[in-house]
């Protein structure tokens, strides 16, 4: 062997040394984006609100004094794209978690997530996600799934207790009747067994549920449908985007419901483009405060949300300040996980169980207290319930629209559910 092919060599074996080193320096986590797919309306603000976060960790020092190496991929809400991504993710270089988002996706890859010890805190909030142990018979064991805030049946759940006490404060008799409505997928219909059975028990008449797609389109004639059934209290389970057309038709129809939607079925932005068809849509809120609230932990919302607006001139939605919380969690798992042994995905899991009633450090009054145990995934059992008000034109800018009042989310009620173990899982 020649100098040259020596040193050749040499060079290629310290390369790939530096490299293995940089590696073990870093932590890695893969990002589930969606902005560009069928959710992407909300997907945006939650998205921007993860990238934001890691990167002001990154500026703060990172984690342990090592950078957060964030692979962020948007994935258009497609399942064969989540899953090639995971195989990725899960290879040689494996990440320590994923910040995750759908459910249909989400669901798919649970089942890899507890092979491969990988966690992964999602934005889809779907019951069958709590269930660590499978011990509540009705969902696969999901140990390594994590989510902030509410299920999406839990939430239901608390939208329908205050719809009967709603129905009996404005003098009604008989039954009312409720109706699901979304489209034929994962993740609107995550909810709907469950929802269906706490409106029996409240004493609802439970009507056939209307099909709509996830995306913008006429749907007069679910509106028509809504009028005919005399429906009282209707759930919309889609994103906002496909909500909002909803809303708009059932305005000019005339149709006299009262529409109660998913946590990402309603939120400022939704408000501005509905305009007055979005007034008075109830709808459950993650975080204790929306953007500019009084809350000391909505000064570092702010210093986050810089990272991509230095003039702090955007308006954050409530999806942006959920994903800083989410991230924050996920923050706190990795910091215990790398002073416990190192940020294998199996100790960052552990970081989850290690403290009960948790907010994190700098959050107080923004993120709601959490729980998440060994045996029991669902983060909390108390749902805030929201009013959307629109009480004029909602034309220019969305910060100056939330300036004025125009658009304001109001605070409803507090749900405290108990937590039943015959609701868990579902």
């Amino acid at each position: 062997m020649t100098m040259k092919s020596l040193l050749s060599t040499a060079s290629v074996a310290l390369l790939l040394a530096g490299a293995s080193a940089t590696a073990q320096a870093q932590i890695a986590l893969g990002h589930l984006a969606d902005y560009s797919g069928g959710t992407s309306d909300v997907g945006t603000p939650y998205g921007q609100g993860v990238a934001d976060t890691f990167a002001w960790i990154n500026k703060n020092g990172g984690i342990g004094g090592k950078p957060v190496n964030v692979d962020t991929v948007d994935y258009g809400y497609q399942v064969p794209r989540a899953i090639a991504l995971y195989k990725k993710w899960s290879g040689a270089d494996k990440v320590s978690a994923i910040m995750g988002w759908g459910t249909a996706d989400t669901e798919a890859l649970t089942g890899f997530l507890a092979a491969d010890k990988i966690p992964d805190i999602s934005g889809s909030y779907a019951a069958a996600l709590t269930d660590p142990t499978g011990a509540g018979g009705k969902a696969k064991p999901a140990p390594y799934n994590f989510f902030y805030g509410p299920s999406y049946s839990d939430a239901l759940r608390a939208e329908l207790t205050w719809a009967a006490e709603d129905w009996k404060a404005k003098g009604k008799t008989g039954k009312p009747k409720f109706v699901h409505m979304g489209a034929n997928h994962p993740y609107p219909n995550a909810p709907k067994a469950a929802g269906e059975a706490m409106a029996t028990e409240l004493g609802f008449e439970v009507l056939p549920p209307l099909v709509f797609a996830l995306a913008p389109g006429d749907y007069s004639a679910q509106c028509l449908s809504l009028k005919s059934a005399g429906a009282n209290y209707a759930y919309l389970g889609n994103t906002a985007a496909s909500n909002i057309s909803v809303m708009k038709a059932c305005k000019s129809a005339g149709v006299d419901v009262q529409f109660m939607s998913n946590v990402w079925g309603m939120d400022e932005n939704a408000a501005k483009t509905a305009g007055d068809a979005a007034d008075g849509v109830i709808f459950p809120l993650r975080t204790a405060v929306s953007w500019g609230g009084n809350a000391p932990g909505m000064k570092t919302v702010m210093e986050i949300s810089k990272m991509s607006d230095p003039t702090g001139a955007v308006y954050r939605p409530v999806h942006y300040i959920a994903a800083v919380c989410t991230s924050l969690y996920m923050k706190e798992a990795l910091d215990w996980a790398v002073k416990n042994g190192g940020a294998s995905g199996e100790n960052v899991a552990k970081g989850f169980y290690q403290k009960k009633d948790w907010v994190p450090a700098g959050m107080e009054g923004v993120c709601n207290p959490s729980t998440w145990t060994d045996k029991d995934h669902r983060p909390t059992m108390k749902v805030d319930l929201y009013r959307s008000k629109v009480t004029g034109a909602t034309d220019g800018d969305l910060n100056d629209v939330m300036k004025k009042g125009t658009i304001k989310l109001e605070k409803v009620k507090t749900v405290e559910l108990p937590r039943k173990p015959e609701w868990f899982g579902w």
